[in-house]
């Protein structure tokens, strides 16, 4: 007899097919291509309408800061005639405190509109408190599903930061230990209430965050005559990277290169008991980034909007200790005390404004909120206690879940390019193993995955072949 996990896991896509009020087969064009475009339009809103429902919403329009002793900071190290100016879009003043405010106002807006009586988000970060926020205003109910510890009952101060300001919001938070049941109990409670499914990957969400990309092309066109030449984002499960540079092309930037930031958490597992805590970050990392741009169909939906392969010029990494490092220079030398994550993309910022041009601009396009359990003093206190060394040193010392390092010197800060070559390849690799045994690649699928991995044709036939040739 099946498991009541079975029995659940099961019913997927029929449970998602009404929590998300859309059908994701309309949109299927093969075993492996999707009409993407059609599926991002599907809801019919279009960027001024999402302008509209998040300005209603108390969402957007924040500021955008130029920091002008970070770029000096940058520029006394830089070879003569290097150090690009830094910006910062401040998406701490939303609401509750992060970009994620763009993409829940919209799953709010959607529920409201279609009557659903209430949504339930899957998340560890910030999504959560945005979620609970939007649906505060909007008198909705709202269930957060959020993994909050090992087995020892031990939780990341982040994480149980997080689940103080959801319950602040008036959502209820289950929080569960980490492992694979995170899935199964949302779709559980989505077939026991009639919720919306509130899904990080649905398309509603992710054109929330185009208005972001707008925004600030539209910001440093005003204060500079021209869009930025960078845009850095910190890169999770993909959404950021996308909606960002989506937006940047509607307001016709196509020449801003698009670049990807994470931590490098690599060695760790996110879904091991013994691993969870071993990191400082809940989100940002390489253990999301990597995995969902090589693969973004992973997630709760049947089709992810999130496919930051498609946007990203560069994809860049820079350890824990150098994030905590940019962390406390951006308050002493801004005042602007942030968290985290928005400081992982800051960190990255540094280490790509001294490679560039003095005209160039490089902006970082979030800021997050911090807090008692997410300030990086607490979070290095936690570290040490799960008996992580931290010290001062080199950076390229770092070892995910052994040794923090914090940089002595701004000039140690020195971000690394992952291979997008090779990503691109693992992409298509999937796209293959997804396919039915036999499949053979249309010219529609050859097109599909250029467009989907930033390529050409001609580079994704010749993938296939290395691929198949071993």
């Amino acid at each position: 007899m099946p498991t009541r996990y079975e029995q659940v896991m099961a019913r997927k896509g029929e449970i998602m097919k009404r929590a998300l009020g859309m059908d994701y087969a309309e949109f299927e064009r093969s075993p492996i291509a999707f009409d993407y475009e059609g599926m991002m339009s599907a809801h019919g809103y279009t960027l001024e309408d999402i302008r509209g429902i998040q300005r209603a919403a108390g969402v957007g329009l924040t500021p955008l800061l130029e920091l002008r002793n970070m770029t000096d900071l940058v520029r006394s190290y830089a070879e003569p005639g290097h150090g690009a100016r830094i910006f910062v879009k401040d998406e701490a003043a939303n609401m509750a405190g992060s970009f994620k405010d763009r993409r829940a106002s919209m799953s709010i807006h959607v529920a409201a509109e279609k009557g659903f009586p209430g949504v339930i988000a899957a998340t560890s970060g910030n999504y959560g408190a945005a979620v609970a926020s939007q649906a505060a205003r909007a008198g909705l109910k709202c269930i957060i599903c959020q993994e909050a510890f090992d087995s020892r009952h031990i939780g990341q101060p982040e994480i149980v930061e997080k689940s103080r300001i959801c319950e602040a919001f008036g959502a209820e938070v289950v929080q569960m230990t980490v492992g694979p049941e995170l899935f199964f109990h949302m779709l559980e409670l989505l077939d026991e209430t009639g919720f919306l499914s509130a899904s990080l990957y649905s398309p509603f969400g992710v054109s929330g965050i185009e208005s972001l990309g707008a925004e600030l092309a539209e910001e440093m066109i005003g204060l500079t005559g021209a869009p930025p030449t960078h845009v850095v984002v910190t890169h999770a499960g993909g959404g950021n990277t996308t909606g960002t540079a989506r937006g940047l092309r509607r307001m016709g930037a196509h020449d801003t290169q698009v670049v990807s930031a994470s931590v490098d958490l690599s060695g760790l597992h996110m879904a091991s008991d013994t691993d969870f805590n071993r990191k400082s970050f809940t989100t940002g990392h390489t253990g999301f980034g990597v995995p969902f741009a090589t693969w973004p169909d992973r997630s709760d939906v049947p089709r992810n909007a999130a496919r930051s392969l498609r946007y990203m010029d560069r994809y860049l990494t820079v350890t824990q200790g150098e994030v905590f490092y940019v962390t406390e220079a951006l308050s002493k030398l801004e005042g602007l005390e942030r968290g985290p994550s928005g400081n992982t993309a800051m960190a990255a910022a540094m280490s790509l404004a001294r490679e560039l041009p003095r005209d160039a601009t490089v902006v970082v396009q979030e800021t997050e909120y911090t807090g008692a359990g997410k300030h990086h003093w607490s979070q290095l206190a936690f570290a040490r206690e799960q008996g992580v060394e931290v010290r001062k040193g080199d950076p390229a010392d770092n070892v995910p879940g052994t040794a923090i390092v914090i940089p002595e010197r701004p000039e140690q800060i020195r971000a690394k390019d992952l291979d997008l070559v090779r990503m691109r390849r693992s992409y298509i690799r999937n796209a293959l193993r997804h396919a039915p045994e036999g499949y053979e690649p249309t010219p529609g699928d050859i097109v599909f995955l250029a467009e989907d991995t930033n390529t050409t044709p001609v580079a994704v036939e010749e993938a296939i072949a290395e691929l198949r040739a071993g």
